[in-house]
C-alpha cells in the first residue's frame, strides 16, 4: 500500500493551508496516495486548537479519509489535548512511530 506521512512543525497557517492540507487532500482524493496521515507536531498543535480556519481544514481533511495524529507530548505540553480530541484528532506519543517511518525509510514529507 502506498502511504504517505505528512509532517507538520511549522506554525504558519498559510503553509499549513496551501501545502499541508492542499497536498493531503489531493493526495487522497486524486488517488495519489492510498493512505495520507498528517502528523500535528509542535507549535501547530495549540494553532490548530486556537484556529477556526485550521479547525475548519482539519475537518475536512477527515471528512476526506486524511488521518491526522498529534504528538500527545507536544499537546500536553501546550494545554490543546482535549481540545485536539474533540476535533477527531488521534492524540498519541509520535516518537517510536516516527522512528520506524524513518528507519523503514517510508515516504516522509517534512513541513
Amino acid at each position: 500500500m502506498d502511504k504517505l506521512t505528512i509532517l507538520w512543525t511549522n506554525a504558519d497557517v498559510g503553509t499549513f493551508d496551501k501545502m499541508v492540507a492542499m497536498y493531503a487532500r489531493n493526495s487522497k482524493t486524486k488517488g495519489w496516495w492510498d493512505e495520507v496521515t498528517v502528523v500535528i507536531w509542535g507549535s501547530p498543535a495549540k494553532l490548530a486548537a486556537e484556529s477556526e480556519v485550521v479547525q475548519l481544514k482539519i475537518r475536512e481533511l477527515l471528512q476526506v479519509g486524511v488521518k491526522v495524529s498529534a504528538c500527545k507530548a507536544c499537546a500536553d505540553q501546550f494545554g490543546v489535548t482535549g481540545k485536539l480530541t474533540e476535533m477527531g484528532v488521534e492524540v498519541v506519543y509520535w516518537g517510536v512511530p516516527l522512528t520506524e517511518i524513518l528507519k523503514g525509510r517510508e515516504p516522509l514529507l517534512t513541513i
